[in-house]
């Protein structure tokens, strides 16, 4: 259930070589693609994963999770539990402020779905205040416009949408979805964060594999029909994806062409899902053509650009002549997709005598408290310990050349999956870059559960008995929080 049939490129009207054109330009936009999907005609055409990421490993989607809500919201609809007229204050009057403003009162659930609330500022960041009641929080903060009249791309009124549901429900987003939505397209048991007041967080947080983004994808090209049932009304698909909101006039930019209902309107008659760093779900109806990736990028407008460069044109309304030569090029390509692994030497005169110790550190904002190096096999053993002790070691394979799976201990994330490389990159730098995958056992919601867009890069550098540790996460969301750790043998 919910798996597509292959095809070559040329038998769906792509051009092989146009495909391994968008690979090529696509790697050399900074940072990394994990993987792709490219259906056409409703076969899959091309698909692959940069090793360390694997097919059958969720990936987390960011604010891709948006177009998910969005759905859910369409059933409830269809089911006639709510309308998109309704007052968003009529679902909460517990939580209402003392003194509702006529700007809350007009808010509608339109509105939220749109991002186009009257917020002058993202209602999540009550978030980062910390407390449980995040609903009554949100419906506090000030309305500074009449809803409907400004833009602002706002993650709370997703998750204002994500306790509607609940509310008209009874259910969860994730169980209202999942006889309707996910089990319907093959999608087993997926996961997405909750809130401390057990609401799921609707605007990210959830994990799911590029096959399943790409049923998704396909559900909404076919106007809500899945394998000749209807899912979706065919009606929601068209409000939700149609431009309700101007957000820009920039005719370069992806990200002002429009909004739908949690959907991004695009360049050249398409429409997307997509989350930061890279996470996208692009429709293209007049192409009949569906585009998953998932990444770990900073300029996703880089990647936008090249679909249009190189996929869109080669889209042709008939089957093209087979291409053999291209075709053994393109299936070579996707089938040896790999992130580099650090580059520089496997061993250095000073990784002999330094294999064995132990650094203290001082004082730092990881927690961490011990490493040590051993350069005796091949490649590295790097053991990382911190504030909880032996609950909180790692010892992590970095392979030389290659990448090494393994684990480690991440924050409150428990124990992740990861894969590691390392090299000497000068006589007195080591560097090792992970990349961190599933978690080991399933952890309790709300804690992050797909593989991770992030990579940590760690540069060693040794001087006698110090060592200077930088840490650096690319792509960051805060990329100044990465600072250098001292350390001193022992």
């Amino acid at each position: 259930m919910g798996t597509f049939e292959k095809s070559t490129p040329e038998k769906q009207g792509i051009s092989s070589e146009a495909i391994l054109a968008f690979l090529n330009e696509a790697e050399q936009i900074p940072q990394a693609l994990h993987s792709l999907t490219l259906l056409r005609h409703g076969q899959v055409v091309a698909e692959g994963w940069w090793s360390p990421y694997t097919p059958e490993e969720p990936h987390i989607l960011f604010s891709l999770s948006k177009s998910f809500t969005s759905t859910a919201v369409g059933l409830a609809v269809s089911e006639g539990k709510l309308s998109v007229n309704d007052p968003v204050i009529s679902f909460f009057p517990e939580y209402l402020p003392e003194v509702v403003s006529p700007e809350l009162s007009n808010m509608q659930v339109r509105h939220l779905l749109s991002m186009s609330t009257g917020h002058a500022e993202d209602a999540m960041q009550v978030v980062e205040d910390g407390g449980a009641n995040w609903v009554q929080r949100m419906l506090a903060l000030p309305v500074e416009y009449e809803p409907g009249t400004h833009f602002l791309y706002n993650t709370g009124a997703t998750y204002l949408l994500s306790a509607i549901v609940q509310k008209v429900t009874g259910q969860n987003l994730l169980d209202y979805l999942q006889p309707r939505l996910f089990t319907p397209l093959g999608i087993e048991k997926p996961s997405w964060e909750i809130s401390p007041e057990g609401i799921v967080t609707g605007g990210f947080g959830l994990s799911l594999t590029t096959g399943q983004v790409a049923r998704f994808g396909q559900l909404y090209l076919q106007k809500g029909v899945w394998q000749g049932e209807r899912l979706l009304p065919a009606e929601w698909v068209e409000e939700a994806t149609r431009r309700q909101v101007s957000n820009g006039s920039n005719p370069e930019s992806d990200w002002e062409q429009g909004y739908g209902y949690q959907f991004w309107r695009c360049r050249n008659g398409a429409y997307r899902g997509d989350g930061a760093f890279g996470q996208y779900c692009v429709v293209m109806p007049e192409q009949d053509a569906v585009l998953v990736i998932t990444s770990g990028v900073d300029d996703m407008q880089a990647v936008l650009n090249a679909v249009w460069k190189h996929l869109l044109p080669a889209m042709q309304e008939e089957p093209l002549p087979e291409n053999p030569q291209a075709q053994q090029a393109l299936a070579e390509k996707l089938g040896h997709l790999e992130l580099a692994p650090v580059k520089g030497n496997a061993t250095s005169p000073l990784g002999e005598m330094i294999s064995g110790w132990y650094y203290k550190l001082e004082a730092n904002p990881y927690g961490l408290t011990n490493f040590s190096f051993d350069f005796s096999g091949e490649g590295c053993l790097l053991t990382i310990e911190d504030e909880s002790g032996k609950s909180g070691k790692s010892a992590i394979s970095c392979g030389y050349g290659q990448w090494q799976r393994g684990r480690m201990r991440v924050n409150q994330q428990g124990e992740r999956k990861l894969a590691a490389s390392g090299a000497w990159t000068a006589e007195d730098t080591y560097t090792a870059h992970f990349y961190f995958l599933s978690p080991v056992e399933p952890v309790p919601l709300p804690r992050v559960v797909g593989a991770m867009p992030f990579g940590l890069t760690l540069t060693c550098r040794f001087n006698g008995e110090r060592v200077a540790i930088d840490l650096k996460a690319r792509p960051s969301f805060a990329p100044e929080m990465w600072k250098e750790v001292q350390g001193q043998a022992f």
